[in-house]
């Protein structure tokens, strides 16, 4: 094989993005140019870039800074006890603001947590369905009206409804979290839940009739048959559900005020600075960027526990 031909592969996988990159950067900066809104030129590429360079350095300060307290904590400690030994020094925790990178891993925690109890829910109610018509006729009306409710309907009510159950707002689990989390959930648990269903309902009916001959038990039949075979279409349900909760995510941070991306959005619309378009198209790069990157983990997850070819 020539070099020229063990090249062309390459260049025809990594050439049209590589092009469509560059005419999408070309656009922007272009048009970017020709708009002035009250803050001023709409950011281009160079200025979004240095606003991302800027948000990760005030981010490296402030760990600087926790870093700093801390030491300065351990050293009065040290010389309390040097003082008295039997002395008891509480511990106190640093302050500082949350910067760009916290509220990133903020964001990423709460829709984890909704997406773990979208799942809890949609799978086993999906399995049930999928086994008895008579189950799926029932819910069906229920799936079709609450399947297409905006995260914006669902917000308030789930923010009455935790406000008047979870009373304590402990420090490790905020109220702001657990709202945007479980808005997240309503949303997001329709897809695994139809296409679990879906999945159970087209299984081969001889792989059940082979384990109700070997007289398997319910839960031994879901893990052993009914799960192996549905794998496929479960996980493009969760693939579909963790990028649906991705979405709903943002708007619900805002309106919770819960410390993730969404707030970062909303306060720098608030602030009204020059320089917070840019760090807002910033945050809209940052979560396609993550959201890209789930998808992936769910497709290399679905290569790794299916037989069957995946189509990514």
């Amino acid at each position: 094989m020539t070099p020229m031909k063990s090249i062309s592969p390459v260049l025809k996988k990594y050439t049209p993005p590589a092009l469509a990159i560059a005419l999408f950067l070309m656009a922007w900066s272009f048009g970017a140019k020709q708009i002035e809104t009250s803050l001023g030129q709409v950011p281009g590429p160079a200025m979004v870039l240095d606003q991302a360079r800027i948000l990760w350095q005030e981010h490296v300060a402030e760990r600087q800074k926790a870093r700093e307290f801390y030491e300065r904590q351990k050293d009065r400690r040290a010389a309390m006890l040097e003082v008295n030994p039997s002395a008891t020094v509480a511990a106190v925790s640093y302050t500082g603001k949350p910067t760009y990178v916290d509220q990133i891993l903020t964001s990423l925690k709460t829709v984890f947590m909704g997406f773990v109890i979208a799942s809890l829910v949609a799978l086993p109610i999906g399995i049930i369905c999928g086994l008895s018509k008579t189950v799926m006729r029932a819910l069906n009306p229920l799936i079709q009206v609450f399947k297409p409710v905006s995260p914006l309907a669902w917000l308030p009510i789930v923010t009455m409804v935790v406000s008047a159950v979870y009373v304590t707002n402990s420090a490790w689990l905020p109220k702001s979290f657990l709202i945007s989390a479980i808005t997240v959930s309503l949303c997001s648990l329709w897809a695994t839940l139809i296409n679990t269903a879906m999945g159970v309902a087209s299984v081969n009916p001889d792989y059940i009739n082979v384990a109700r001959v070997l007289q398997l038990s319910p839960l031994k039949k879901t893990f052993k048959v009914l799960l192996p075979a549905t794998l496929p279409l479960i996980f493009t349900g969760l693939r579909i559900s963790l990028g649906v909760g991705w979405m709903v995510l943002i708007a619900s941070e805002m309106l919770a005020q819960n410390p993730g991306l969404g707030k970062f959005i909303w306060d720098e619309f608030q602030n009204g600075s020059s320089q917070s378009l840019a760090k807002i198209m910033v945050a809209v790069f940052t979560i396609g960027l993550i959201g890209f990157v789930l998808d992936r983990i769910m497709v290399e997850l679905q290569k790794r526990v299916s037989f069957e070819r995946v189509h990514a």
